[in-house]
């Protein structure tokens, strides 16, 4: 514990340097952008950051009020020092969904090392995307809003999401990255607009944060270690799932992920973990669910060894390996009467799972529980009575 004390001590320290250091400024509008939400920003925005990048000094890029359209856009590092990017104003998306290209990126950092984004509002426009793929014709890759890959040293605190063609945030091969107070909205029906997705990255805390989607509130991908997940209000959506995993027969595995003293309403899922029916080196342990309230919740805790979208079913066993997983005082309503679903795989079963203070009701009747090769133990009042074997 005074270890993680030292550590949160020395981050908290970390993130007010960062905003209190920067000491040279570069608006976007001196480099050519102009806020009316029609003229193309993007290379004037490419212009500030180099200038930002380069600086001899701690740096502000400052977006003020207005609307500035940009394009597909990728702000690279290593910078020579720490970066402020203050958005006071809103980044919008061309409305074409064939604008944003091929790469499946829209605002990517990359080898990006301490860096704060800060206010602000991004706008992917995805209606038109989300049109296309509804309707079956031929679209583009589908695109992330904001990407964050080889960065390390992050901070983003009060951004705004809307309308993302695809997830909305994106980590991958990071390290020590905090997001804090940021709303993320997409329709209930928009496909695949996960509200954060994680992989291959460790040091991630995401905190004090408004999540409603068409897919996941946040994603947990292969790869991921030390993940800190509270104080989340998720719904609509699907949840928060660790996984899927088990795509591919060498894959890593996900550790050490906590998620505590959340909301979530109306989800199709709340707590969640899912792999793909087929063999796999991949795992998922040390899992922590905990301080949790459901309203609603369609599958409010479910273990997922047979994940099947769209009917492409592997009909063969999962082969990742889930243990070391608790579940402690979760309350609330079920929308379905199995509020506790653990479908396990029969060549690996899950071990170590830990009920503990569960209060999950159907309708104000008593709600069931369904175990398939799941293997555990349950202290305290457990409602709906524990199946673990």
């Amino acid at each position: 514990m005074a270890k993680l004390a030292v550590s949160c001590t020395l981050f908290i320290f970390f993130i007010n340097t960062l905003f209190q250091s920067a000491s040279a400024a570069y608006n976007v509008i001196n480099f050519g952008a102009k806020p009316d939400g029609k003229s193309d920003a993007t290379q004037a925005f490419l212009r500030a950051w180099s200038s930002a990048c380069y600086s001899n000094s701690p740096a502000t890029l400052h977006v003020p009020r207005g609307l500035f359209l940009v394009k597909s856009i990728s702000f690279n590092g290593p910078c020579r020092h720490r970066i402020v990017f203050q958005i006071d104003g809103t980044i919008i998306a061309p409305s074409s969904y064939w604008s944003l290209g091929n790469s499946g990126f829209w605002i990517l950092f990359y080898k990006v090392n301490r860096l704060s984004i800060h206010g602000g509002t991004i706008d992917a426009t995805g209606a038109g995307y989300w049109a296309c793929r509804k309707s079956g014709k031929s679209c583009p890759p589908p695109t992330r809003s904001i990407s964050f890959v080889g960065a390390s040293n992050i901070v983003v605190s009060g951004l705004t999401s809307i309308n993302s063609r695809f997830f909305h945030i994106a980590i991958d091969e990071c390290v020590n990255i905090m997001l804090r107070k940021l709303k993320i909205n997409a329709p209930s029906w928009s496909p695949n607009t996960d509200g954060i997705h994680i992989q291959s990255s460790s040091g991630i805390t995401i905190s004090n944060s408004t999540i409603m989607t068409g897919d996941d509130c946040i994603s947990v991908g292969p790869g991921t270690k030390n993940l800190w997940i509270e104080r989340i209000a998720c719904g609509p959506g699907h949840g928060i799932s660790i996984g899927s995993l088990g795509a591919y027969a060498a894959e890593d595995g996900v550790k050490n992920v906590t998620v505590t003293d959340s909301i979530f309403t109306g989800t199709q899922n709340g707590v969640r973990i899912k792999t793909w029916a087929r063999p796999s080196n991949g795992f998922a342990r040390n899992i922590r669910f905990r301080n949790i309230i459901m309203t609603k919740v369609f599958n409010p805790i479910i273990i997922d060894q047979n994940y099947c979208p769209d009917n492409h079913c592997p009909h063969q066993s999962s082969s990742v390996t889930i243990s070391g997983v608790t579940y402690r005082n979760i309350k609330g309503t079920s929308a379905t009467p199995v509020a506790v679903n653990f479908g396990c795989s029969s060549s690996k079963p899950c071990t170590g799972i830990k009920l503990q203070v569960i209060r999950l009701t159907y309708f104000n009747k008593a709600a069931t529980a369904y175990c398939k090769n799941a293997r555990g133990s349950s202290s305290g009042v457990v409602v709906p009575g524990s199946c673990l074997g």
